[in-house]
């Protein structure tokens, strides 16, 4: 699959909970750290995503904040 985002990570798939519109797939990517994403059902199971899948877990926002204490 060939994509013009370049915020795109690498990762397995942790676990996939499925609700009635939405599914969270968390994906643990290097570091090591763990990536969240909430989907759509349908999109889990049009891309049959289970535990242990490869994955790549791709990033776009609007705005990206630094803090500092």
């Amino acid at each position: 699959m060939r994509l013009s985002a370049r915020n795109r990570l690498v990762g397995t798939v942790e676990s996939v909970e499925k609700g009635i519109i939405t599914a969270k797939v968390k994906v643990r990517v290097e570091e090591p750290a763990m990536m969240t994403a909430v989907i759509t059902k349908e999109s889990v199971e049009d891309l049959d995503l289970k535990q242990g899948d490869k994955v790549e877990v791709i990033v776009k926002a609007s705005s990206v904040m630094i803090a500092k204490e």
